[in-house]
């Protein structure tokens, strides 16, 4: 058993191929696989641009606009698309490149093009970049008084308010590279069962990873909307949003 466990430790990709620059490292697989993913994304958007009609969507159209619709509603309802119109391209954007980074690591490349959200830099990235925008668009639609002033009402809640803001990155960070990261382990351990067994597990964990894959690509996209949603409306507490219409936060979408 030990000997299947080293095996696996081996083929999960957690080395690097690494360059220095600048006193800096850089994961050489992770860098590629992205630019891997990005052109994915640019190439899927151009096909349906030139494939688009205007009668029933089929095939890519139809999930295209599908994930279009699904967003709009989400971003109509939590914050309006007049206040934030910006919201719309920018989580349909995070979907289709989380959700080719994640489906990377199906392709038998033999690790060589690994999954770029399997590294923790690469989903921090993503989730700074968020978070940053999100306190940005909050500052700019708010006003500083006001947007730093909800944090600290209640006074008694202020801590946990500072705290919950300051944890949000590593939380969106951390949930997505846990669950991409564990998929690619089970496929590299059922890797190592014997050949005449070895297509059936490996072809159902294959599609249960695709499905997770669109899980936590949609999860990340949902809660882009709704970090940007607590910005620019409050956490109900703003003249501007009731408190009944402040959607729920991310602690329900903890364990997915």
């Amino acid at each position: 058993m030990s000997r299947y466990v080293a095996a696996a430790t081996i083929d999960i990709g957690t080395t690097h191929p690494t360059v220095k620059l600048g006193g800096l490292v850089f994961n050489l697989d992770t860098m590629w696989s992205t630019v891997v993913a990005g052109i994915l994304v640019i190439a899927f958007g151009l096909f349906i641009a030139r494939r688009a009609t205007s009668g029933v969507p089929k095939g890519p159209q139809l999930i295209w606009e599908t994930v279009i619709g699904s967003i709009e509603d989400q971003v109509e309802d939590s914050i309006g698309r007049r206040v934030a119109p910006f919201v719309v391209p920018l989580a349909t954007a995070l979907f289709f490149f989380i959700l080719f980074a994640n489906w990377l690591e199906l392709i038998p490349t033999e690790h060589h093009l690994p999954s770029p959200t399997a590294d923790v830099n690469l989903t921090f990235a993503l989730a700074i970049l968020v978070i940053v925008w999100v306190h940005i668009t909050g500052l700019r639609k708010r006003g500083v008084g006001t947007y730093i002033g909800h944090f600290f009402k209640p006074i008694l809640l202020s801590p946990i308010n500072v705290i919950e803001e300051l944890v949000k990155p590593v939380t969106l960070a951390l949930r997505l590279f846990g669950n991409v990261f564990a998929g690619g382990v089970m496929i590299s351990v059922i890797g190592l069962m014997p050949s005449f067994i070895l297509w059936a597990p490996n072809t159902l964990w294959k599609l249960f990873d695709m499905i997770i894959g669109v899980i936590q690509a949609f999860i990340f996209a949902l809660l882009t909307i709704l970090y940007f949603s607590f910005a620019v409306g409050g956490h109900g507490d703003d003249e501007t949003q009731p408190a009944s219409d402040t959607p729920a936060d991310d602690s329900t979408l903890a364990h997915a």
